[in-house]
């Protein structure tokens, strides 16, 4: 299993370590634990981890029109100094990755995909690349670091650093002499920032946010946190929400689809679904009574007719109550009261919109 840049800073805090698309990564930490470093994150602010995720850099003339036609939104529509969420599908419309683009210049790209698939990505982008286009897996050349939630700004501000920037921009700033790419996103619902660090500097930029945190009792957080409070958004997971098997429609992520931009990979099956109607998607759930749904726990109507399962299921530490993302017939609608079984046991939701709790990342 690979390690990241900032592991011996979790096993110094005795961190619960777990796999992550293959790197050993903190869960939660002892003396807070994961209800109280997502109330952190929700309240004032928290550090995660991220190194997992994949990075990669597409370079030379025609790298927009390249990725244009790999990846589903169209990067054409952001500009330079811009990031952007995007899918890059197969020619099923099965959904490889979700991944973020930034964008350097029309000849310069930065892409960050999921730990797990970043191979895939690479793997997928060079089996199409054009002549005069380099690609350069940069998975372990980067940590990355997320600070998140309201405090994040005055955290950061007080290292320096400018905050005042538009939500998916990103800036190169310096943080005790180490140039450190920062983007103004996150996966936690919460105002924050992604910090790109080079693999050298992790540590020394790590340290120094660890300690501008503590005036603001902000904590350092696990993924067990990062994945209850993108839940809470209804934000997808890859391997979850979305996968081969689950395309962007039935996911309910057409929102990251550039219909009108010209052909892409899977762009003809997506179209189709797009224009027929998809016979499954991605809904909401909320507890009605104490169940709590989980990944794979089947979901039918009150009489019992099957309607997908879930794709994934938590207790919400904001809410106090069981939530989950559910991949259900098409048939159904928000107000909807169904069946979940726990184990054996029948247990009510009722499908709402999303997010479960109000979003501040803008």
């Amino acid at each position: 299993m690979k390690h990241s840049p900032l592991h011996e800073k979790h096993l110094a805090r005795n961190a619960k370590m777990a796999d992550f698309g293959g790197w050993l990564m903190p869960i939660e930490y002892p003396g807070a634990g994961t209800l109280a470093e997502h109330a952190a994150v929700r309240e004032k602010t928290g550090i995660f981890d991220v190194s997992h995720l994949g990075k990669a850099s597409v370079k030379g003339n025609g790298a927009l029109e390249f990725l244009n036609s790999m990846f589903t939104n169209d990067a054409g529509r952001i500009e330079n100094g811009s990031a952007q969420y995007t899918l890059l599908c197969n020619e099923k419309g099965g959904v490889i990755d979700d991944l973020i683009v930034y964008r350097n210049s029309e000849a310069d790209f930065f892409l960050v995909p999921n730990a797990s698939n970043t191979t895939d990505v690479v793997k997928t982008l060079m089996a199409h690349i054009p002549s005069g286009i380099t690609i350069e897996n940069l998975h372990e050349a980067y940590a990355v670091i997320a600070v998140q939630g309201p405090l994040a700004p005055r955290v950061m501000q007080s290292l320096g650093v400018n905050t005042n920037i538009d939500y998916m921009a990103f800036e190169n700033v310096n943080i005790g002499g180490a140039q450190v790419i920062l983007c103004r996103t996150g996966y936690t619902g919460e105002l924050g920032y992604e910090l790109l660090p080079k693999t050298a500097d992790a540590s020394m930029v790590w340290d120094l946010i660890v300690e501008a945190m503590q005036p603001f009792g902000g904590l350092v957080c696990g993924l067990g946190a990062r994945d209850t409070l993108r839940t809470e958004m209804g934000y997808p997971l890859h391997g979850h929400e979305l996968s081969l098997e689950i395309n962007p429609v039935e996911a309910s992520a057409t929102w990251a689809i550039g219909w009108d931009k010209g052909e892409f990979l899977g762009s003809e099956v997506l179209k189709s679904l797009k224009t027929l109607g998809a016979n499954r998607r991605s809904v909401a759930l909320k507890s009605l009574d104490r169940g709590i749904p989980r990944g794979g726990m089947k979901v039918k109507t009150s009489d019992g007719k099957a309607l997908g399962e879930v794709t994934s299921g938590t207790f919400s530490p904001s809410l106090k109550v069981g939530i989950g993302i559910a991949l259900l017939d098409s048939s159904v609608k928000v107000g909807d009261h169904l069946v979940i079984d726990v184990r054996g046991r029948d247990s009510m939701v009722e499908v709402v919109k999303l997010p479960f709790t109000p979003s501040h990342v803008r």
